[in-house]
């Protein structure tokens, strides 16, 4: 959120002209020293071409494996500068990914090395199987089931390559692009340099060799001018670079695999498009730099609000991934050199080489090995996953009573409501604005007697002023970001004008910050006392963002604690302000429940924090279609709960745009309308009919299917498999739907939606890439895929919704309107069965009380329910407790085993009964309709065309009403 003309700051009003993007706000890789450096790199090693290798190789009489073959570790030197050393290591961990780590030794100085403490959730176990087997040339390790997983470190030059079956997956350093930049002291020009060590003339080859030219060989690699090694510019802003140069560079390179996703959070196409090569679609790499662009363009590779530096590379064989755990700005490089690889370089500013490489082989298994690492989602409040109505700003308490009682006038359904800045006195965050909030605790009491909760925003930027408690507290306690100089604070310009910001890399800030939001009054510290346990919170502007800062960001020569320079640690800043904010909220609490916390800045590991959106969207088709698209790149980086603001947080959308709107963002797992202060008010119920009606039934929509939402949310929390999953993941030997970002699945739960995100449009075309029936959600019509994919064109009208259930789905529902979701525990399910082609189905359920932790003391209900074939036309539809078919899994990292069926949240609804089942696709009427223990039950039967029918059709719809079953209880409907 911005808004210039709010400030009679002269600093404040130079940093912007027009709400529109600027580029010359921020750094091409043209301008950028490092990139620079790296990217002619690239161009020297292509214009070498089979000249052109590496100087860097590993001592073989370094070698070294430990006692128990579990690491290997070797001295690695580089032809260009032989005094210096270099530190490999090589670990493969018990669940076959591979760790590769390089650092220089002995230098100078150290490089950061601490971004894997931050993002993992543990030190990964290693291997204690794997066999390492050396030669004269290279160590290998061969591994896995059926012993096709090879890890292969070659001497000279150094390269590691990951292999499945002999055929390379990823290969590090195979085109010689890496190159540690090593620590130095600045040479002054008149200081004579010094010779370049000998190397073998050009043309010579031989073992331990590279073939290098003669003349000055460390210009032929490096280039010939120290290229902005310890000063940079850009704009008014002055970068003093005091350690030099130390980027990292590396290609890494998928020799059979040519679709590669991830590395969010850009703008643009979920099959990365190529920035390098023949007809780039980018010129620039895409860039990892946590950055404050609103109105960001709607495709660019420009850095946006997070970063997560994991990279999937599919084929119709397998799925691989990279993990590159560095925290400081990075830039990739993309090239899809043929139809079969891709090629990809990364160049870091600082860090160390800390590589994970995922072997797959599939989608699943990768999501896996990620999650393994760095966590999985956390199961949200169950609440956090109604609708959420926020602008910046409700004006007052009384505004948000008024917002509230329009919502219940109207019967649309809404959970939480959200304040944005201009809740606080002088944007003093914890400090109510007692002119137009002179009653917060009772104006959040008034939400909450309606079932509902209210979110406001705490950003990290504290103003300087000594009246200001926050503020003070973190001066006296020494835990506020450093100038360049080390001394004192570092003062820049945000929201309040004056500001200083909390390192939250100081150990010293936790306590502090956790002790903040705590409602109750203490004697020895200031809280959040006008504050109740029913307000959670959002993080934003965390990336940092610094209207007058360089970027507006942060100075990278800024001091955080360890003496650590901001550039070292700027991507992983945001998730720790965000982390520690998840604390506090969760403190406050005895016992703990669940909070809900919305970060804008993310790195890798975030997820275990809560949820993110995209950010300062723009009110545009093309945003809403790139919104869907960012979401589902989110999801593939471990964020499920992930979402666009609603409308645009920019402009004025037009009734059609605003209802397809909606329609997204009840298809997203984080659901929120947002507005800009500037823009006219939107709450749907301002909308006219039809409008208001359109979109109050895509509300009552998104609530009917909460109980699916959450059944997800559990999934994801145990597995890391996103919730929104695109088609490479759901049909993975597909090419068709290799490039497919505009329809998606949600989780195991059989929905295919398709939203529309254009305007005037009457129909949707949607892609089904299978031999298999899927039935429209709303009127059951029976659509029928092929074995090769095929595409259908179904009826999209402005009311309509291209939704649709996977033949072999079972999904369960609440059908009754209820003005938030907390007022619909008791309330009876509905059950959907889908038949497949097969004429079986499946599905599950999960259940706990939605706030607290008691679910991972076993307090819950999961339920899996089939639909399987009994003799010639029978069907039985059956309830069973699901954790006897998967003892293994845990929740919240909670086993199973644990789970007692007769648990109190079990108690508390054991009477919540299926009020309905609908049964599409039987072959024909039934005779009868039972229970197992022989009560006939009342049913309908409506004929129509069946599954089975490739044309598709009407299905038959079987309704059984009050079949007299209990949700949580064992079961079964026997149809003959």
């Amino acid at each position: 959120m911005r808004s210039w003309s709010l400030f009679g700051v002269v600093t404040l009003l130079l940093a912007t002209e027009s709400w529109a993007f600027k580029a010359h706000d921020f750094k091409t890789c043209e301008q950028s020293g490092f990139c620079r450096r790296g990217r002619a790199l690239s161009a020297r090693a292509k214009e070498a071409k089979s000249s052109w290798i590496s100087p860097y190789s590993v001592d073989p009489s370094s070698v070294h494996i430990s006692h128990d073959q579990a690491v290997f570790t070797a001295a690695v030197k580089s032809l260009l500068y032989p005094e210096i050393n270099f530190g490999l290591e090589v670990r493969i961990q018990d669940d076959g990914v591979a760790r590769v780590r390089l650092d220089e030794i002995g230098g100078l100085r150290k490089r950061y090395d601490e971004t894997a403490s931050w993002s993992l959730i543990a030190e990964p176990t290693i291997s204690k199987t794997i066999k390492w087997t050396t030669s004269k040339k290279d160590v290998r390790a061969t591994y896995g089931e059926k012993k096709d997983t090879e890890v292969v470190v070659s001497y000279e030059p150094l390269r590691v390559t990951l292999l499945r079956g002999g055929k390379e997956q990823v290969v590090l350093n195979g085109q010689g692009l890496l190159h540690m930049e090593h620590f130095r002291n600045k040479v002054e020009p008149a200081t004579p340099t010094e010779e370049p060590a000998p190397v073998a003339e050009e043309g010579t080859e031989g073992e331990g060799q590279a073939v290098l030219k003669a003349e000055n060989p460390r210009a032929w690699f490096e280039g010939d001018s120290e290229d902005g090694y310890w000063e940079e510019s850009f704009g008014s802003h002055t970068d003093s670079k005091p350690k030099g140069p130390e980027s990292l560079s590396v290609d890494i390179n998928f020799p059979n695999h040519p679709v590669v996703y991830g590395i969010p959070q850009h703008a643009t196409r979920l099959a990365l498009p190529s920035t390098t090569g023949d007809e780039p679609t980018f010129t620039d790499p895409y860039r990892l730099y946590n950055a404050d662009v609103f109105e960001y363009l709607a495709s660019s590779p420009v850095s946006l609000y997070g970063s997560i530096p994991l990279l999937h590379a599919h084929s119709v064989e397998s799925t691989v991934a990279v993990f590159h755990v560095v925290g400081s700005e990075t830039w990739i490089d993309v090239s899809h050199s043929s139809d079969k690889s891709t090629e990809t370089h990364w160049i870091s500013e600082s860090g160390i080489l800390d590589t994970f490489l995922f072997p797959g082989p599939t989608a699943e298994e990768v999501f896996k090995q990620y999650a393994r690492l760095t966590g999985t989602p956390v199961m949200p409040p169950q609440w956090s996953l109604g609708y959420h109505q926020c602008r910046w700003n409700y004006v007052s308490s009384d505004d948000v009573r008024t917002v509230q009682q329009r919502f219940d006038e109207e019967d649309m359904p809404v959970d939480v409501f959200w304040l944005d800045i201009d809740y606080s006195e002088d944007h003093k965050y914890f400090m109510w604005k007692d002119k137009t909030f002179p009653d917060p605790v009772e104006m959040t009491n008034d939400v909450a007697a309606n079932g509902r909760k209210m979110v406001v925003i705490v950003d990290p930027h504290l103003k300087r002023d000594d009246n200001y408690p926050a503020f003070k507290q973190a001066q006296d306690l020494g835990i506020l970001v450093k100038p360049k100089s080390g001394e004192g604070e570092y003062e820049g310009w945000c929201w309040p004008g004056s500001s200083s910001w909390t390192d939250f890399f100081n150990p010293k800030s936790w306590d502090w910050w956790r002790g903040i939001f705590d409602p109750k009054e203490h004697n020895d510290k200031w809280t959040w006392t006008k504050s109740t346990t029913d307000i959670h919170i959002w993080n934003d502007m965390n990336e940092p963002s610094v209207f007058n800062g360089p970027e507006i960001t942060m100075p990278k020569d800024n001091i955080h604690y360890g003496g650590w320079e901001h550039r070292d640690i700027h991507n992983i800043n945001g998730m720790l302000f965000s982390n520690l904010t998840y604390q506090a909220v969760a403190a406050r609490m005895d016992p703990p429940q669940r909070p809900f916390v919305l970060t804008r800045a993310f790195f890798a590991g975030s997820q275990r924090f809560g949820a993110m959106w995209t950010g300062d969207n723009l009110g545009t088709w093309e945003h809403m279609a790139v919104g869907v698209k960012m979401v589902l790149a989110n999801g593939l980086g471990g964020l499920s709960f992930a979402g666009s603001d609603v409308g645009g947080f920019f402009g004025n959308p037009e009734p059609e745009m605003l209802v397809r709107w909606y329609q997204v963002g009840a298809f997203a797992p984080f659901f929120r309308a947002h507005a800009h202060i500037d823009t006219k008010r939107r709450e749907p119920f301002l909308l006219d009919e039809p409008y208001k009606g359109i979109v109050k039934d895509i509300l009552r929509l998104r609530y009917t299917l909460l109980p699916m939402w959450y059944t997800q949310f559990r999934e994801t929390t145990v597995t890391g498999m996103p919730i929104l999953r695109p088609q490479f993941i759901m049909f993975p030997k597909d090419k068709k739907g290799f490039d497919i970002d505009d329809q998606y699945y949600i989780g195991s739960s059989g929905l295919l939606v398709k939203p529309v995100t254009e305007k005037d449009v009457k129909e949707s075309k949607v892609y089904l890439a299978e031999d298999e029936v899927y039935y429209d959600f709303f009127t059951g019509h029976a659509y029928r895929g092929a074995a090769k994919g095929k595409e259908i064109t179904v009826s999209a009208e402005l009311d309509q919704i291209p939704l649709f259930l996977r033949g072999g789905s079972i999904l369960s529902t609440r059908d009754r309107p209820r003005r938030a979701s907390s007022l619909m525990k008791k309330d009876p399910f509905t059950l959907r069965v889908a038949l497949n082609k097969a004429g079986t189905a499946r599905g599950e359920l999960y259940l706990d009380d939605g706030v607290s932790y008691d679910h991972t003391k076993g307090d819950f209900i999961w339920r899996e329910f089939t639909a399987e074939k009994t003799g010639k036309k029978g069907l039985t539809i059956s309830s069973s407790y699901l954790g006897a078919a998967k003892p293994a899994e845990a929740i919240d990292g909670v086993a199973l085993a644990k789970y007692n069926p007769a648990n109190e949240f079990a108690k508390s609804i054991q009477n919540v009964r299926v009020e309905k089942v609908f049964v599409l696709g039987l072959a024909g009427k039934p005779t009868s309709v039972k229970l197992e223990s022989g009560n006939e039950l009342a049913w309908e039967f409506t004929p129509g065309v069946t599954s089975n029918d490739k044309k598709g059709g009407s299905p038959s719809i079987l309704t059984i009403k009050d079949p007299k079953v209990l949700i949580g209880k064992d079961w079964s409907i026997v149809i003959q």
